[in-house]
């Protein structure tokens, strides 16, 4: 079992007085020990947050029932889409510029590729709202784009039916994610830098005077004391927090299908295609290649209530047949394509679709996050960097992320 070095003294002094004096922090250990932060989730916003807390100094424990990115994780999967397209919501925005530079920065310290730049296509029909509100907010967050007429797109890709395609955005910066082999790879290098992992499951302990958490239950029936909590468990915050998540975190069935194109066929390749948006009569994305995994096929829309412990991972023929229209009509050189992979996830939205950055209501030192899962995953980095400011210094998070947001109601618009 790997734990980090100890700092310096002089290192751990400057932490000290940096940190020390803050108000918020009244009731904490003092930081001339080393902080003990425990993150319970391994997935992209817990072991994100793991990394960027030994980082800023801590000593940090990174929890997980089954490990990252595994068949149940809402992480889990092959690949995931990184974009800036998010209508008026300028903060998710700026989060996926912040995390894309976070993304490559660690891909150049492991080595190792997890993002693939190849585009976003957006492609839009007649409700343009959505994308219009998103056009100055991709300006100045500094990420390239282009407008496309529909002609214009049907010219660039003629293996796309654009049929009721008004115009489209191209996002250069955009593409796609390698997601299970990223959890993978943000543990590594937690470990190799010093951090230190338990697979175990667990759940929040006693309260102590002043109601601060002093420890969490491991599944192997020891308890493990630490300084500052963060549960970043996904569809199991609800759960574990029923007073104060509870159904505010809903985990909802959702489908994926691969299909294979025809051999030798370079069309629907990622070399010839980028990563598609169809934000027509609902929303269905796509990622060509996926590492020669196949055509993915997605579906966005809310699926029926799942148990992501307990559910069955089969797909259901309606949805696969559904899925098959779709890409007939949209990608007609596909219309007689094989399945050859479908998986079973999970989202788990709050009600907003908003994440939750928030501290626990009654407990000082405990951190609650999530309500990411559909849109979350390409957030990590920049959710990691946030989450471990918030926890050593004691700042609020932002309003969007709050849990007193539900107090006045939310209203779901991603």
């Amino acid at each position: 079992m790997k734990r980090i070095p100890r700092r310096s003294f002089l290192e751990s002094c400057a932490a000290a007085t940096a940190l020390g004096g803050s108000p918020l922090l009244k009731g904490w250990v003092p930081m001339s020990k080393q902080r003990h932060v425990v993150v319970v989730g391994a997935g992209a916003f817990g072991g994100w947050t793991a990394l960027h807390l030994l980082r800023r100094g801590a000593r940090v424990t990174l929890v997980d029932a089954w490990g990252p990115g595994n068949s149940r994780a809402s992480s889990g999967g092959e690949t995931r889409v990184i974009r800036g397209t998010y209508g008026p919501r300028a903060i998710y925005t700026h989060l996926t510029a912040r995390a894309l530079q976070l993304w490559k920065e660690n891909e150049r310290r492991w080595h190792r590729q997890l993002y693939h730049p190849i585009g976003v296509l957006w492609l839009v029909e007649n409700d343009e709202a959505y994308e219009k509100a998103a056009l100055p907010l991709l300006k100045e967050a500094g990420l390239a784009f282009e407008e496309l007429s529909g002609a214009e797109t049907a010219r660039r890709y003629p293996q796309i039916n654009c049929e009721q395609v008004r115009w489209a955005i191209f996002e250069n910066d955009a593409g796609y994610l390698t997601a299970r082999r990223a959890c993978a790879a943000v543990l590594e290098g937690f470990l190799a830098e010093g951090g230190e992992y338990r697979q175990l499951a667990a759940e929040p302990g006693p309260q102590v005077a002043g109601a601060e958490l002093r420890g969490i239950k491991l599944s192997d029936g020891t308890t493990l004391a630490a300084d500052a909590f963060v549960f970043a468990c996904g569809p199991w915050l609800g759960r574990l927090f029923p007073d104060v998540i509870g159904d505010r975190v809903r985990a909802t069935r959702q489908e994926v299908f691969f299909f294979g194109t025809p051999p030798g066929d370079q069309r629907f390749t990622e070399q010839a295609l980028p990563v598609w948006a169809d934000h027509g009569r609902g929303f269905i994305y796509g990622i060509p290649g996926n590492e020669w995994r196949g055509f993915k096929v997605a579906d966005d829309t809310r699926g029926p209530p799942f148990d992501p412990t307990t559910g069955e991972r089969l797909p259901t023929p309606a949805v696969l047949q559904s899925a098959r229209e779709y890409l007939a009509f949209r990608f007609p050189g596909l219309k007689d394509a094989p399945l050859v992979e479908a998986r079973v996830c999970q989202y788990e939205n709050s009600p907003d679709e908003h994440f939750i950055v928030d501290r626990h209501p009654a407990t000082a030192n405990l951190w609650l996050v999530g309500g990411g899962s559909g849109h979350g995953f390409k957030h990590g980095p920049a959710v990691g960097e946030l989450v471990a400011k918030l926890v050593l210094t004691g700042e609020a998070a932002p309003p969007e992320f709050r849990l007193s947001r539900f107090d006045a109601g939310a209203t779901p618009r991603r």
